[in-house]
């Protein structure tokens, strides 16, 4: 949207949120992957005004540190000991030029669906119109705890009613405030300057100024929005669950209609910051979180995570938890195979059932297939590491590297002890704990004769039932 020179855009964001019942201040709570007052962020930046402002309070500091490490171009702006949203706007306004006269548009860190398109339809209605206020409102089936937009008989605007002040008939009404408003700035400051405190919470209501400026004749219209989803704001966990489920629907409704095979929604969470070309295919248990990315022709699922994961073109990921992980083209990962942060799939590898890996590079064509644990390792092209293997990288004090070669082959049950190197094309025996470095094509065993003890078993677990086996086996011997 272009720019307007004469449009502040100031965030509410100053509540402590009481009803979550939670020590994270309700803003911060996250849905796909974003808290609350991010997405309002995201989207007054879209705006292009001239001033943002961000009104906090309650974990004031804690707060601001998320709004500007998102937008350092927001201005923070911390509300005094006068509660009431009437009050926040009212300091942000201190915050603004004197003479700045254009349009103030104020919205709410809890309202996190609204879209840019439909406050700049709502500017664009506002300006048109030359009212001093112009507001969102929505139609609910159940408007308890929202303010109450009052009309006349003609259908005109002629208050907002909170829910704690208002008569039965009035709580009657479904159509409800959604706490997004543009106002002329000039007919705003007369109002909140006649607002007093007469309420029965005792706060600077901000829905007041509507009275006011209605009463010194200024013109206010609320306009309905068709989607009640893009001004539903969030009190407590039920709604920000209900809130988050209905913009992950969104979400991947987009995402299928960008190409995307995605078996079962329902099951199917995205973050917003997701990446996923077209012709993926998502399987049903999945989650896809953070800046995970997704080339075309990948498999993943079912059942698996990926938090800030890279996935390669035709790369399969089977019921998987994978963070800050590579995976490369044509690889496989899975099933139940952890990638802790650090690892990277080379092309066409293979990382297998049960194998964990940390902080190891594993190259093209190589495979670690299952039932293993590869940490702090560099694993080169083309090798295959044996069922059972541990890489042993740490000595109680400090973790330290393993280098395996090219085209490398180790056997079963294996005990790499840090740091240690394994040279390209070498072999490794079978129950093998490698302790030094193996040379290029070599073979590494631990050279331990079997030693059979005749008879130990009647003779030192004698009237057990693998006694009696044994003395049954010697007799048809005999």
């Amino acid at each position: 949207m272009a720019a307007e020179a004469s449009l502040a855009i100031v965030i509410l964001a100053a509540g402590q949120g009481t009803r979550m019942r939670s020590a994270l201040p309700k803003v911060l709570h996250p849905i796909a992957g974003i808290p609350l007052v991010g997405h309002v962020v995201a989207t007054a930046g879209r705006l292009d005004a001239t001033h943002v402002f961000a009104v906090v309070r309650h974990e004031a500091a804690r707060v601001a540190e998320v709004i500007t490490a998102q937008s350092p171009d927001v201005t923070i702006v911390e509300q005094d000991e006068i509660p009431g949203t009437g009050r926040a706007v009212e300091v942000a306004l201190e915050a603004l030029a004197d003479d700045f006269t254009g349009e103030l548009l104020v919205l709410s860190a809890d309202v996190p669906l609204l879209d840019a398109g439909t406050l700049g339809r709502l500017l664009t209605t506002h300006r048109a119109t030359g009212n001093a206020l112009t507001l969102l409102s929505a139609i609910l089936d159940d408007p308890t705890g929202n303010g109450r937009i009052i009309r006349d008989k003609a259908g005109a605007f002629r208050s907002i009613v909170e829910q704690k002040d208002g008569a039965p008939h009035e709580l009657a009404v479904t159509e409800v405030n959604s706490g997004v408003y543009v106002f002329n700035v000039p007919a705003l400051r007369a109002a909140l300057g006649r607002i007093g405190t007469e309420n029965a919470q005792r706060e600077k209501y901000l829905t007041d100024a509507a009275a006011q400026i209605r009463a010194a004749g200024g013109s206010i219209v609320a306009v309905p929005v068709s989607d009640r989803w893009l001004v539903a704001g969030i009190n407590d966990r039920v709604q920000l669950a209900h809130a988050a489920a209905e913009l992950n629907a969104r979400i991947v409704r987009g995402w299928q209609l960008a190409g995307v095979t995605v078996h079962d929604p329902a099951t199917t969470w995205i973050d917003l910051a997701v990446k996923i070309a077209e012709d993926v295919e998502i399987l049903p248990g999945t989650q896809l979180k953070g800046a995970t990315v997704i080339e075309r022709g990948a498999v993943v699922g079912p059942d698996s995570t990926l938090l800030d994961c890279e996935v390669g073109q035709n790369a399969t990921v089977r019921r998987t938890d994978g963070t800050l992980a590579v995976i490369g083209a044509d690889a496989t990962v899975g099933p139940f195979s952890f990638l802790r942060p650090g690892t990277i799939l080379g092309a066409d590898g293979k990382i297998g059932a049960f194998v964990e890996t940390k902080n190891a590079t594993i190259g093209a064509g190589s495979k670690v297939p299952h039932l293993s644990y590869v940490g702090d390792a560099v694993v080169g092209i083309g090798a295959n590491i044996g069922a059972g293997t541990i890489v042993a990288n740490y000595d109680g004090v400090t973790k330290h590297r393993t280098v395996v070669g090219d085209h490398v082959r180790t056997g079963s049950h294996n005990v790499f002890v840090a740091p240690v190197r394994i040279g390209d094309g070498a072999y490794t025996g079978a129950g093998t704990v490698v302790r030094k470095d193996v040379p290029a094509g070599s073979l590494a065993i631990n050279v331990a004769p079997q030693r059979n003890m005749t008879g130990w078993v009647e003779a030192n677990r004698p009237g057990t039932a693998a006694a009696d086996a044994a003395a049954a086996s010697d007799a048809q011997l005999d």
